[in-house]
């Protein structure tokens, strides 16, 4: 068996979660024995019996992988989707179906909706992601496979007595600095509650005006917001989240944050958005605030949070990585029976 994965976007255009999601995947396939490889759009001659599509491909590019015997696997995140109301959903859809009746097929090639009903499998992140494949797309439901993100094994591992400090007086958001993670939002919400932050992560482009906002802020109020960029060191990391009295991410668009994996395999509280990825992944081990509240309304609920997360002992453990590939062997080998 051979995989190949692929993704429409260069990794060095824009850093996230998706990347590590990519990466990770592909190591745990190679440590169990899978033979796995980045696919080369330049390489004629490279095969393989699977494509793991890392977003969604037009339905052209499935036909031609079918006409050489390739399966295709479609991993797609849904964040705006399965951020918006039932009322914008209900809107989108019914403006799909009137496209779809009035709109050339050349045209509607570009949307790549026929993907749902193309390719050999879907992967969903979550039960929500799982449930927009099959009501919005109509993908068909024997197709859809839920499998989470992993987390890396040194989340999971806990300090050895006497090696870390106890748990410090602030909370940790990660998170990449763009307006969809209300990174200044929290920073504001922290400075009128008088609650500790470290914010973890980096901007797409350091001349963003979101990313200068929150830096002002940053350096306005440096003894509430810590701030050091991104911290690429898993290790350190993991200690930084370990050593917190709490998770925050307060994102308006969401699939399945990797950072609230990670906190929640260090054993911390969460504090997130209220929406459907989130409650339906993490149930009662989290807290919920509304995504569209203000600084003023948040400072509340971040002051109570802070207070109260040293008592809280959170249950919900994620998948590591290598489970993660075991259940996409699983899968694969199944498409090839």
């Amino acid at each position: 068996m051979k995989v190949l994965i692929d993704h429409p976007i260069p990794f060095a255009l824009a850093h996230g979660g998706l990347q590590g999601q990519i990466e990770q995947t592909n190591a745990a396939l190679e440590r169990r024995g899978v033979e796995v490889e980045y696919l080369r759009w330049w390489d004629d001659k490279q095969t393989g019996q699977i494509i793991h599509y890392f977003g969604r491909p037009g339905g052209s590019y499935i036909d031609f992988a079918h006409a050489k015997g390739v399966k295709v696997v479609v991993a797609e995140l849904l964040s705006g989707l399965g951020s918006r109301s039932a009322g914008a959903r209900f809107l989108q859809k019914s403006l799909m179906q009137t496209a779809q009746a009035a709109l050339p097929k050349s045209f509607l090639s570009k949307l790549a909706w026929d993907a749902y009903q193309k390719a050999d499998a879907f992967v969903a992140n979550t039960k929500w992601e799982a449930y927009l494949m099959q009501s919005m797309f109509g993908a068909a439901p024997a197709k859809v496979h839920v499998v989470t993100n992993g987390v890396e094994e040194i989340f999971f591992q806990a300090p050895t007595i006497g090696s870390e400090k106890p748990e410090a007086d602030y909370l940790v958001c990660t998170a990449v600095i763009h307006p969809r993670k209300r990174v200044l939002e929290l920073a504001q919400s922290a400075v009128l509650a008088k609650v500790p932050v470290w914010i973890v992560g980096k901007p797409y482009s350091e001349s963003d005006p979101y990313y200068l906002s929150f830096l002002e802020v940053q350096k306005r109020h440096s003894d509430i917001i810590r701030y050091e960029g991104g911290i690429s060191d898993r290790a350190r990391l993991a200690q930084i989240y370990r050593q917190a009295r709490g998770f925050v991410l307060l994102s308006t668009m969401e699939t399945l944050s990797f950072s609230s994996l990670e906190a929640a395999a260090s054993k911390r509280p969460l504090l997130l958005s209220d929406l459907p990825w989130a409650r339906m992944t993490f149930g009662a081990d989290a807290v919920y605030a509304k995504g569209s509240l203000g600084p003023e309304s948040l400072s509340p609920i971040l002051r109570e949070f802070f207070e109260k997360a040293p008592s809280m002992r959170p249950s919900f453990k994620p998948l590591n990585w290598d489970e993660v590939a075991g259940l996409f062997q699983a899968l694969y080998e199944k498409l090839l029976r």
